[in-house]
């Protein structure tokens, strides 16, 4: 199965403030993944890692500041043009954490669903319409709710409403940013698995950003895991499940709370503090291969101690 994205030593820093106030900031720092054609990639980390700046560093809301971003053999990284421009608006596609935020409310629903049929496509009302009814009997509302406008929907209708105006463009990915955060959890279940439907009949690519370890397992067949801008581990979901071995992923799969109130009262959480878990001083950390699928960030000897875990088991 052939990449279908591919993120290589990629880059991003924000700067604000002037003269000797002036800060630079690294959220993302040299950052490499790949994901496969009609697989779900997860990216996860806590608030603030740079997941959602990657994500959006993509599908090129940001520029990147340096690295390379190759999507189905085109690199979509270079100078913005208008080819460039209309090439990321046809195959790649972007569900926004916050679904009041993300939909414009002077907009009905039709029109925020058609917008980027009627950007993309030289079509007339009436197939703009059909297509738009369509999307949202997929997404599971209905033919009346297109002339209403977002305000008068609950968190989980207008996330539905986003995940159609990603979608009715036929994207070949999906960046879904943290879609279900923002709502409560019993909605979260419902907007999961329309996203898995979706997925399923229409052979989309998702790189799914989450910060809840146990939507990702549910949804990702790959995931790699951020901290403070770099990625420190990717495996296969089952694999890092089982058998995660950088201790910050141990952190956070320490974290995931239990359904069982006895055993949650009992559990040992792991805390993560660099400083006291990492010796850098002589021996430099990269992203080493420790079994097949399965890479971690770290130094010669943390990677031979991780090769003794896993012989383990």
């Amino acid at each position: 199965m052939f990449n279908i994205l591919e993120v290589s030593h990629l880059c991003q820093t924000f700067t604000s403030g002037r003269g000797s106030k002036k800060i630079v900031v690294k959220a993302v720092d040299d950052v490499s993944f790949d994901v496969r054609y009609a697989e779900t990639f997860g990216l996860v980390g806590e608030s603030g890692c740079g997941k959602t700046t990657t994500g959006r560093t993509i599908i090129r809301l940001y520029n990147p500041t340096s690295g390379k971003v190759t999507f189905d053999g085109r690199e979509i990284s270079g100078k913005m043009d208008r080819s460039l421009s209309r090439y990321l608006a046809e195959n790649i596609a972007m569900i926004f954490q916050d679904p009041i935020e993300s939909l414009n409310p002077r907009m009905t629903v039709e029109e925020i669903i058609g917008e980027g049929l009627r950007l993309r496509d030289n079509k007339s009302k009436a197939q703009v319409h059909e297509e738009v009814i369509e999307m949202l009997k997929r997404v599971g509302l209905t033919e009346e709710h297109a002339t209403r406008y977002p305000h008068e929907f609950s968190g989980g209708q207008r996330q539905r409403i986003g995940i159609a105006r990603a979608m009715i463009v036929k994207p070949k990915m999906i960046i879904a940013d943290e879609p279900v955060s923002a709502l409560d959890v019993s909605i979260q279940a419902q907007v999961i698995n329309l996203l898995n439907d979706l997925k399923q009949e229409m052979g989309l690519t998702v790189l799914f950003i989450a910060h809840n370890l146990s939507v990702v397992k549910y949804f990702s067949d790959r995931i790699g895991v951020m901290y403070y801008g770099k990625l420190v581990e990717i495996a296969r979901s089952d694999s890092l499940y089982d058998h995660p071995l950088h201790p910050y992923t141990k952190a956070l799969l320490s974290a995931i709370p239990q359904p069982n109130p006895l055993t949650e009262r009992r559990r040992q959480r792991i805390d993560y503090i660099p400083e006291r878990d990492h010796d850098y001083s002589v021996e430099k950390p990269e992203m080493r291969k420790v079994e097949e699928e399965h890479y971690v960030y770290c130094s010669e000897s943390e990677y031979e101690s991780y090769l003794k875990q896993l012989k383990r088991g």
